[in-house]
């Protein structure tokens, strides 16, 4: 029995510290890391704002209606909402580009198209998004304090038992939601189906959003507000082979859970978790708070 029992113990010792997963999960988490340290990446977002209907001047101005840093010029130029259109034109003798080349008076497509349109003053660069009826302004800056005194990302350690075996079941019709946000907006959204799995002999669902060929679950649990962020992590799985249409299995894996944008910058429109990815269990895998942003 005793021997019986150890090799029962060392079966799941190797289990959990199994090393291609492990190693799988320190890659995966390094490219994490490596992807919001980058040019242009979450830490470098230094502001956030929104255009109202018609002019809005554009520059380090502090009267200005989109207000740069210090490190643009006083007047860069000045975007025109109209009709659910923006349009941009420059400062005359101010130098400003456009997808990298000199801008000229145009119109500008928004973040919610596959290639938006950038612009840029110096180091600084700024672009369009769009959030439902509502347009506003993202600047990045590369040198950004967010990205100087970065001190690395926190996360649980491995445990291959949170990567669960889960079921996908698709609803007769996708179900209309909308994600309330940190900006105080609401975001249309839909989800093709739900996601069951087992953890500690009870079962748990969640609703994700179809992201290309991924499903994106945004979640909270028990540890959000105490070892992890408050509002949300985010969560990424394949979608199952069977598709969408079908019932069907996939993995998930907790490991992978990552903290969202609005952990790195006060200037990110977060979605908050629909009623049913709020887990009443602690989920302790994955990306911990970072420094003290609850």
């Amino acid at each position: 029995m005793r021997s019986a029992v150890l090799v029962i113990v060392a079966a799941l010792s190797g289990y959990a510290a199994d090393p291609a997963y492990q190693r799988s999960i320190a890659e995966y988490r390094a490219q994490t890391e490596a992807k919001l340290k980058a040019d242009e990446g979450w830490l470098t977002v230094v502001g956030l704002d929104w255009l109202k209907e018609g002019e809005n001047r554009v520059g380090s101005n502090p009267s200005f209606e989109v207000r740069l840093p210090k490190a643009a010029p006083d007047r860069v130029g000045t975007l025109t909402l109209k009709g659910g259109k923006v349009r941009f034109r420059p400062e005359r003798g101010v130098a400003v580009t456009f997808n990298g080349v000199p801008a000229v008076e145009t119109e500008l497509k928004p973040d919610i198209t596959p290639q938006y349109d950038k612009l840029a003053a110096g180091r600084i660069k700024f672009f369009i998004i769009q959030r439902e009826q509502r347009f506003g302004v993202r600047i990045k800056d590369n040198n950004s304090a967010a990205r100087r005194e970065f001190s690395g990302l926190k996360w649980y350690p491995v445990d291959e038992s949170w990567k669960v075996s889960a079921k996908y079941v698709p609803y007769e019709k996708p179900h209309k939601f909308a994600f309330e946000t940190l900006a105080g907006l609401k975001e249309e959204a839909e989800s093709p189906g739900y996601v069951t799995f087992q953890r500690a002999g009870k079962e748990y669902r969640m609703e994700p959003v179809l992201d290309g060929t991924d499903f994106w679950f945004v979640m909270r649990d028990q540890t959000s507000g105490k070892t992890t962020y408050g509002a949300s992590r985010f969560l990424y799985a394949p979608v199952p082979k069977s598709g969408i249409t079908r019932p069907g299995a996939l993995e998930i894996d907790f490991n992978k859970a990552e903290n969202p944008p609005c952990v790195f910058t006060n200037y990110a429109t977060c979605p908050l978790p629909p009623p049913r990815n709020r887990l009443p269990l602690a989920v302790t895998a994955g990306e911990m708070m970072y420094g003290r942003r609850h």
